[in-house]
């Protein structure tokens, strides 16, 4: 927790300064503490993404960063910003914002904190950005805009990587300075993505906060496409915001062109983003293919959205059995999967059917145009893969929409503190998820308490690994483990290594060095059997 609050009282000013700078070079006006913390932030991240093209995010642009962030915070007296902020709220936001570095100091749990996110940051920290990575590992193809901001302070500010705790932090801050409490009840449900940098966090947040000032009237239309476009950035899924965003914008504020100007910036960075990393504009789908020679293998990625597919039920049946299923069958056996993911799928149904209903009796241009926005949304990701875990920002939207106005701040305060008490429960007692949640998988990776915590964040240290070479591409994989989040770079995890092998592929470097990116050739019998025999290691 310690480690936790060093962080904080370095960042919060001086991405507050950042913000301040950059809104006084955009002439935004009025932003107030949180939006100009949030300013500093969506500037950081966009700057360091077009700089990761050319170096890595290392330990001298966090310095520099810092630095001026905090020559700024004081040359522009930002400081009265906060004097003013605590002087009214002191006692409660201390509270809340406690609580919040406890629930960030647990060990982290989720998978794709081994598998993706520390893997990405890693990369983005040593190397910066790499043209063709998923020839790699397919997945850090993605390298979301969430991990370009937390690689660019992992070096000293947040070595733990606990950098969403700062975003509740600032969630916090904005809920004081705007009084609408109703957020202070999605807290909970967020202190279970609060141990890693998980994109869902940011982008839950962040689009709440955009919704609260669509839906209180904000009129700076140029700002808040700009913003939401930059949370799609950070997670596609999040579809349904930039579309809302877009409608609100030129339907009901009648915005002019020159509003897109910011927003079109951010998504052409983003596209730029990924056809350098994984080949084609939009991870993970193959469309609009520019013939990059460092794209991925085509077998590869059919491999990939076959199991898109199977995980949409669970992965209880095969991709052939599934292509066989009418549409109807399709829709009923993802609605009544078992476990908690069905019940998920029936919620989620039920929840969409009552916003139509809210809708429809509400004849709100504005809820109305949400609705739909939500709703393309949803049938996108249907099609695609109808994970549960691609449409949970859905479910704090509607209750938002319902309840943003009737909500009093006792009664969401009654809300965050019994629902604290569960997650505490929760993450604190392993066996309570096991037990009670056997289809909640991830209740398998809870570990519980650690008395360390009150000194610095729990983490699990691997350092076991073992060097092959295969051509010219010298690599590392893990020992003991199926996921590299702490083996040197370049490493491959084994799921790849068997993916090509299958496939009769392997990585290669491009030119002489791992910044010079990736692209695959076919590789010999016996290059095939050196990796079969990396691979007895994982049988």
């Amino acid at each position: 927790m310690f480690y936790i609050l060093l962080m904080l009282i370095i960042l919060l000013p001086a991405l507050a300064g950042i913000g301040a700078f950059s809104a006084k070079i955009f002439k935004i006006t009025d932003l107030g503490l949180s939006l100009t913390i949030l300013t500093g932030v969506f500037c950081c991240t966009i700057l360091w993404t077009v700089l990761a093209f050319f170096f890595p995010l290392n330990v001298y642009v966090e310095i520099l960063t810092i630095i001026i962030g905090i020559f700024f915070f004081f040359h522009l007296k930002n400081y009265l910003l906060f004097w003013r902020f605590f002087s009214k709220n002191a006692i409660s936001f201390l509270v809340i914002s406690c609580i919040t570095i406890f629930f960030g100091s647990y060990y982290p749990f989720i998978l794709d904190h081994f598998g993706y996110y520390v893997p990405s940051i890693k990369w983005l920290s040593e190397v910066g950005l790499v043209k063709g990575i998923c020839n790699l590992d397919l997945m850090l193809g993605q390298m979301s805009l969430w991990h370009v901001f937390q690689a660019g302070f992992s070096h000293f500010a947040d070595p733990f990587l606990r950098i969403n705790v700062l975003v509740l932090i600032i969630y916090t801050i904005y809920i004081f300075d705007k009084k609408f409490w109703v957020h202070l009840a999605f807290f909970p449900v967020l202190y279970l993505l609060v141990q890693s940098p998980s994109p869902d966090l940011p982008v839950i947040v962040f689009s709440l906060i955009i919704l609260n000032e669509i839906f209180t009237s904000n009129k700076n239309a140029g700002f808040l496409l700009a913003y939401s476009v930059f949370v799609f950035a950070i997670k596609p899924t999040v579809l349904w915001l930039p579309l809302f965003t877009f409608l609100y914008s030129f339907f009901i504020l009648k915005g002019k062109l020159k509003s897109l100007y910011f927003a079109v910036a951010v998504m052409l960075l983003f596209l730029f983003k990924n056809l350098w990393t994984f080949g084609f504009p939009i991870f993970p789908a193959q469309f609009l293919d520019f013939g990059l020679a460092w794209k991925p293998n085509d077998e590869l990625l059919k491999n990939s959205a076959e199991v898109a597919v199977r995980k949409t039920f669970d992965t209880k049946y095969s991709y052939a059995e599934i292509q066989h299923f009418s549409n109807w069958e399709y829709f009923k056996k993802w609605l009544f999967l078992g476990g908690i993911k069905g019940n998920i799928h029936i919620l989620f149904v039920l929840s969409l059917s009552g916003f139509f209903v809210f809708a429809f009796l509400k004849k709100s241009r504005l809820v109305w145009f949400l609705f739909i926005s939500v709703l393309i949304k949803s049938v996108a990701v249907f099609i695609f893969s109808a994970q549960y875990r691609f449409f949970i920002e859905v479910f704090f939207v509607l209750f938002f929409v319902l309840f943003f106005e009737l909500l009093s701040k006792k009664f969401a305060l009654f809300i965050y503190g019994a629902l604290s008490i569960f997650v505490f429960a929760f993450l604190t007692f392993p066996s309570l998820p096991k037990s009670y949640f056997p289809s909640f998988k991830l209740g398998n990776y809870i570990t519980g308490f650690d008395a360390n915590q009150f000194y610095k964040p729990s983490y699990f240290a691997l350092k076991k690994y073992k060097t092959h070479q295969i051509g010219n591409l010298k690599f590392n994989v893990v020992d003991g483990y199926i996921y590299n989040f702490e083996t040197p770079i370049p490493t491959i995890s084994p799921q790849y290594i068997y993916e090509d092998l299958e496939a009769g592929i392997f990585p290669q470097l491009k030119g002489k060095t791992v910044k010079n990116g990736f692209i695959w050739r076919k590789i010999s019998p016996e290059e095939k059997e050196k990796l079969r025999i990396i691979l007895q290691d994982f049988e």
